[in-house]
């Protein structure tokens, strides 16, 4: 596929947000990706945020991943609580202005997955529906009852066996304490950041966005 995502800046709660944004015209759905910790070299380039972007790409979704604030050329500074998710929920608001008709799709990496978890929540609660949402070595332990997860969509959780960042048995604890259906997915042999293993990864998510 030769689409190739295109460099924009978003109105964030404290400033322009950098984005990259690939619009295809007969899209089946969208993709907001969500990037790692900010404050340890996360940033919308990641490896794995890249897999995620081209798996969902690939599987006929525009795609729109960004960095937070004080992150690339994103204004402001980290803050590492509410204010990531903020930023997520701007740049979401855009991206739905953009396409009102497309169903919305979070994903998210590390740190990126409790944004990720946390947006959805907050966007069911204005009534958005969220198709899916794929959380991938998310950082569970910190949610809580202020960040609520969305309870409708699919919720597929993606979790490396030896991840040495965020603790499997964390999420494989939150999961089995998770009172809404999902999916639990356990990556053998594969570290936090999927070394070796993002062909593995493509291939756990394309057939769960192709259907």
């Amino acid at each position: 596929m030769s689409a190739r995502e295109v460099s924009l800046f978003i109105d964030g709660p404290t400033g322009q947000l950098e984005a990259l944004y690939l619009d295809l015209p007969e899209a089946r759905g969208l993709a907001l990706i969500c990037h790692p910790n900010p404050v340890q070299g996360g940033t919308m380039l990641n490896k794995v945020v890249s897999t995620l972007q081209r798996t969902a790409r690939d599987a006929g979704y525009a795609t729109l991943r960004f960095n937070y604030r004080g992150v690339g050329a994103s204004e402001g500074a980290s803050e590492m609580v509410s204010g990531e998710v903020d930023d997520a929920e701007a740049v979401a608001n855009w991206l739905l202005a953009e396409k009102p008709d497309l169903p919305l799709n979070l994903f998210g990496f590390s740190f990126g997955g409790f944004v990720a978890a946390s947006l959805s929540g907050r966007l069911e609660a204005r009534g958005v529906e969220i198709e899916r949402l794929f959380m991938v070595a998310p950082a569970v332990s910190r949610l809580n009852e202020q960040n609520p997860i969305a309870q409708h969509g699919v919720l597929t959780l993606i979790q490396p066996e030896q991840d040495e960042v965020i603790a499997p048995d964390t999420v494989f604890a939150w999961s089995a304490n998770l009172d809404r259906a999902h999916e639990l997915l356990k990556v053998a042999e594969c570290g936090h950041f999927f070394h070796g293993k993002l062909t593995e990864l493509k291939d756990l998510l394309l057939p769960r966005l192709s259907n």
